[in-house]
């Protein structure tokens, strides 16, 4: 009698643990005035439930970046020019209320070009990258202990053009990425071709070029997405004009290439537009988000001996224009943002095989780009 009292007593413990669910952030565009900004969802790892929580209103978040504490949403807005800043694009600063699952924007700064479409922090959420693609261009932020942006403390310029005339006229930052120890950050630039390679100094804010300055990339391939492994040795990089997947090998801030992989069905002759890139939890397996009109997830099994990848297999994502793509903190779901058609699919993961199963459950966001976790 006293065992059965016991576990009534439990009861509300393990039903307070069940319900303890993480936050899904989703990023989307707002140019078709459909969509308000940044959504807020709360997501259940056992079933893939979800259900809506709150929504800022924000231009273009196309991506987004969360501080190590979880207090604090930076997230860019993709646009060319404001009231607020006519020469491009801006960066925002909110914090989180995890009790109620609002965001609160606290500042805004010039993003330091056009169409900022990538955002990062560092491990000590001290310092805030930009990637603004239409300038070709990076800027470094200092963050303060309120979670605001200050001044931009340097911009980067980068220079150079590539073979494919329509989209490689200029220099096009795509992504910004920092090593595992926070020395060095990475930059693939689709329109020169190049992964830049940048040694920062924590202390001064500062990035400077390092001893190997770049890693080339076959000519108009296009560098896209970019990510480590778990124990910062391999990289990664999809490449989004040629749906390409390049293998490094990482060693002393520099890059070493090992194996390049089409992350396309044999024989592929459809419009090629490959975006995001991430690693599975576990490291087991690769994943490449295909738009174009390909619209599926390419599926790599990884050798964690050398980094090498081999393609096993391809997903359709079950709608259009898949972009960033995420694994939620259980790592058993993978969700994918699908611009074009309006909506997050939720795939279960098989941790034995890497295959992808549809959970047939949906998340209803206009035109969702980017995901993220506050757990």
């Amino acid at each position: 009698m006293k065992r059965i009292c016991f576990l009534i007593l439990l009861l509300p413990f393990f039903a307070a643990k069940a319900q303890k669910q993480p936050y899904l952030l989703i990023g989307t565009y707002t140019t078709n005035n459909q969509s308000k900004g940044i959504y807020v969802y709360r997501f259940n790892t056992v079933s893939a439930d979800n259900s809506f929580v709150s929504s800022v209103a924000s231009s273009n978040p196309s991506y987004l970046a969360v501080s190590a504490d979880q207090k604090f949403v930076y997230a860019v807005n993709e646009d060319a020019g404001s009231k607020k800043f006519p020469g491009g694009g801006a960066v925002n600063s909110y914090s989180f209320n995890a009790e109620e699952g609002i965001l609160k924007e606290i500042n805004t700064r010039y993003s330091g070009g056009k169409h900022p479409c990538y955002v990062a922090i560092d491990s000590t959420s001290k310092w805030l990258f930009t990637g603004n693609y239409s300038s070709g261009t990076v800027g470094l932020f200092p963050v303060n202990s309120n979670g605001s942006i200050g001044e931009m403390k340097q911009l980067i310029q980068h220079y150079g053009s590539g073979p494919d005339t329509a989209r490689q006229r200029s220099a096009h930052v795509h992504s910004t990425i920092l090593s595992a120890n926070q020395q060095y950050l990475f930059v693939p630039d689709l329109g020169i071709d190049k992964i830049m390679t940048y040694r920062f100094n924590h202390e001064q804010g500062a990035l400077a070029a390092a001893p190997n300055p770049f890693a080339a990339s076959v000519p108009g391939s296009g560098p896209r997405h970019f990510e480590f492994d778990r124990n910062n040795t391999f990289a990664y990089l999809v490449e989004e004009l040629t749906g390409t997947v390049v293998v490094y090998k990482f060693e002393n801030g520099e890059l070493q290439q090992q194996q390049r992989a089409s992350a396309l069905p044999a024989g592929f002759t459809g419009t090629i537009g490959s975006a995001d890139i991430h690693l599975s939890p576990d490291g087991n397996f690769l994943y490449c988000s295909n738009r174009g009109s390909s619209n599926s997830i390419s599926i790599f099994s990884v050798n964690k001996q050398d980094g090498k990848i081999v393609l096993i297999g391809h997903q359709s994502t079950l709608g259009k224009t898949p972009r960033n793509f995420n694994f939620d903190p259980s790592g058993d779901f993978l969700l994918v943002a699908n611009q074009d058609s309006n909506e997050i699919v939720i795939f279960r993961i098989s941790r034995q095989t890497g295959f992808l199963t549809d959970t047939n459950k949906r998340i209803n966001v206009p035109s969702p780009v980017c995901i993220k976790w506050i757990r």
